[in-house]
């Protein structure tokens, strides 16, 4: 299997490269069924250890993402790292997914009332 690579450039401010690119592990494993650990990520809340695709199936996870991480959801390799969570998509992003996004990410997510 091949590696693929990420280019997040849609997540870094207008003043950086599209040639900020990293590639992913041969190891990375994409899930996209609901996992025990989704299941009860809606039953707690949204976290950055959520499925992307979780987090986005959501429509107040969905804002959040699109306020904090604008293009995340359109971006070409979406459907490549749609099961990872944030913190595991952050090494790749090339710095781009910064700690102090990842915080914002937490806040807002935390804000979200618990589906139930």
């Amino acid at each position: 299997m091949r590696a693929f690579v990420f280019c997040l450039a849609l997540l870094a401010p207008a003043s950086a490269h599209a040639a900020d690119a990293v590639a992913a592990p041969e190891t990375a494993t994409v899930t996209t069924a609901a996992t025990p650990a989704a299941s009860s990520a809606t039953a707690a809340g949204l976290t950055l250890d959520t499925p992307i695709a979780d987090i986005a199936a959501a429509p107040a996870g969905k804002a959040v993402l699109d306020k904090q991480l604008p293009g995340l959801l359109a971006h070409p390799a979406y459907e490549a790292f749609k099961g990872f969570s944030l913190k595991a998509l952050q090494p790749y992003s090339n710095g781009l997914i910064t700690d102090e996004r990842l915080a914002a990410v937490d806040t807002d997510l935390k804000a979200i009332a618990p589906e139930g």
